[in-house]
């Protein structure tokens, strides 16, 4: 089980919180590196006693030399990057491999809320579905941690142990006979699922929507067990662990040469007895790659591996008691102690503890400035330009915060020529352009229309229009400006609006003389046509029957315009009977006469029969 110590380095007092922490032998660095310092340091004073006692002068003086040779060349292997890389790898996979342990707590909770019924087959499967649950997981903790693995050695510890059923270990013996290549934790996963869409159909569970939860809480425990496997069947790479191990283990064995003490006439001799920085350098390098090695696999039996024996009792009694013991069960609801203050002002402390402060923000104890600011808004005010000079340049704004300037402006009136001030307070953010004009029009409509002809709406009508409440703004701030405000404030105040009277002026009116309603054949244009297969002259020749301003007969209206359009529509008839009667003699004999041809028998299907008239 993890080696736990942070009770111990809850508060830091005196000289160091970590300082008591190195006693501890349980988890520690001496119990797992002794063995590796014993024998370094065995063959360390071994070739130390060969080199002061066995050696000949040849022989010292060789061996001298392997040492100079050995302590130049030891700083080449690369040591702290590699095992210092590794190391930072193993431990995000450690911590990866536990955040991937499922727990069946947040399933027990969605199917003791949604699987209904009080009755015993309501509770069987509901504690069936979490022992299906707890079962694949045990099963997963099988095939990974050699814990598990001697507490249930075969399906027979789980009957026992209470997680399976004897029809259901014979379904997975039988199971395991057809396909015994793959395992099968993911068996009671499905079987739980079975159970989930039975409970539906029966009506215990009362949506679609539970289901759905509880179907998504089981895939999700699925892909959790599915990636611890994953985690044991794919390990860092193994040239990689070779890599480290080598880089370790050959560095401490030149260490073994190279930090040797010879008599090179050097004034030093503390390492002849005991090398010091040697040991340390062996304690933290060797140290550093024993931890990789314990937690690599925390599901070992290491002080420091993860305790998953605890875990398969804890998963199975939680879920029995979520689902079965506390099942649509709550305590008495009654009124807290706090019913009539809504919130408590401050919760009671015991008389042994301090009271502590609520914190503060980091700047609440900077001294505020004394200056005060100025919270008058600012007027804006038009450059002065004329109306001729409109394409001459953009609109200029300036921003003035005197006081004063607003109060004499507000004094001037209602009416706002080139190069006055806008009255302070009037245009602000709130009023847009589409408002403005909505309400302006809204007032246009319900005026009434004996008004006199001039500018009906004035640069102040449209701003008072718009007057809300003067905003608190800072001073030497620019008010935002309504385009349409801008636009009316260019014209000239004794400048009328443009109507339609001043685009189109009337007329004199005109006396229209009374049709005659009974007119004589003879009056009429008698025109007949050719040939029935002119319709259009046959129309225009009926449409003239009435008279609007005078005919041939009556005299009054023969010089008025009417008549004269009437002599002119007469005129382009007669050309046009021509100039049919011109193509249809065109088809007919050359010696034909006049005559003829005006008797020349036509048909639909001859080249004549259609004359446009």
């Amino acid at each position: 089980m993890t080696v736990s110590y942070t009770a111990e380095v809850a508060s830091v007092r005196g000289l160091g919180c970590f300082l008591k922490l190195l006693v501890r032998w349980k988890g520690s660095i001496y119990k797992l590196v002794w063995m590796d310092l014993l024998v370094f340091l065995t063959l360390y004073y071994s070739l130390n006693c060969l080199y002061r006692f066995f050696l000949d002068e040849y022989g010292k003086l060789m061996f001298q030399n392997i040492v100079q040779y050995c302590k130049l060349y030891i700083d080449l292997i690369p040591l702290s990057f590699v095992l210092g890389f590794y190391v930072s790898v193993v431990m995000t996979r450690w911590w990866g491999q536990y955040t991937a342990i499922p727990w069946p707590d947040n399933l027990a909770v969605f199917v003791s809320t949604t699987v209904h019924g009080q009755d015993e087959r309501g509770r069987v499967m509901r504690r069936t579905i979490m022992r299906y649950v707890c079962l694949c997981i045990s099963m997963t903790f099988t095939m990974i941690s050699p814990r598990v693995k001697k507490r249930f050695p075969n399906l027979d510890y789980f009957v026992e142990a209470g997680l399976l059923q004897q029809n259901e270990k014979e379904i997975i013996e039988d199971l395991d006979k057809k396909s015994p290549t793959y395992s099968k934790q993911w068996l009671p996963i499905v079987w739980a699922a079975s159970i989930t869409t039975r409970a539906r159909k029966e009506g215990r569970i009362r949506d679609d929507f539970a289901v759905k939860t509880i179907i998504d809480e089981l895939n999700k425990i699925r892909g959790q067990c599915g990636m611890l496997l994953n985690y044991d069947h794919i390990s860092v790479p193994l040239v990689y662990t070779q890599v480290v191990t080598l880089a370790v283990y050959s560095y401490f064995l030149t260490t073994l040469m190279g930090h040797q003490w010879i008599d090179d006439g050097s004034n030093y001799k503390f390492d002849v007895y005991m090398p010091i920085f040697t040991l340390l350098q062996f304690f933290f390098y060797m140290g550093w790659l024993k931890v990789a090695e314990s937690l690599i696999n925390p599901f070992g039996e290491d002080d420091d591996d993860f305790e998953v024996n605890w875990m398969v009792d804890r998963n199975l009694q939680v879920s029995y008691l979520i689902v079965d013991e506390m099942h649509h069960e709550h305590p008495q609801l009654l009124k807290d102690q706090y019913w009539d203050q809504i919130a408590p002002v401050e919760l009671p402390y015991n008389p042994n503890i301090t009271k502590e402060s609520h914190p503060l923000p980091s700047t609440a104890n900077i001294a505020k400035k004394q200056e005060t600011v100025d919270m008058t808004p600012s007027s804006v005010k038009i450059d002065d330009f004329q109306s001729n000079d409109m394409n001459s340049g953009p609109i200029m704004f300036t921003a003035n915060s005197n006081r004063n300037l607003s109060a004499s402006v507000r004094s001037r009136g209602s009416q706002l020529s080139m190069g006055t001030s806008v009255p302070d307070g009037t245009m602000t953010r709130v009023n847009s352009v589409s408002s403005m004009l909505k309400r302006f029009f809204s007032r246009e409509d319900s005026r009434t229309d004996n008004r006199p002809d001039s500018r009906l709406g004035s640069t102040q009508e449209l701003i008072n229009l718009t007057q809300k409440p003067k905003p608190k703004i800072a001073p030497d701030v620019i008010e935002e400006v309504d385009e349409q405000l801008t636009i009316t404030s260019q014209r000239s105040a004794k400048e009328s609006r443009p109507s339609v009277l001043g685009y189109f002026p009337p007329s004199d009116p005109i006396d229209m003389p009374a049709s005659l309603s009974h007119r004589s054949n003879e009056s009429r244009y008698d025109q007949s046509p050719i040939s029935k297969s002119a319709p259009v002259a046959q129309e225009e020749e009926e449409n003239d029957d009435v008279s609007i301003g005078g005919s041939e007969t009556d005299p009054s209206g023969s010089d008025d315009e009417f008549s004269k359009l009437r002599k002119k529509r007469s005129e382009e008839r007669l050309t046009r009977l021509k100039v049919n009667l011109a193509r249809s003699a065109s088809v007919c004999d050359p010696n034909m006469g006049e005559a003829d041809i005006l008797l020349y028998p036509t048909s639909p299907g001859t080249p004549g029969s259609s004359l446009n008239i």
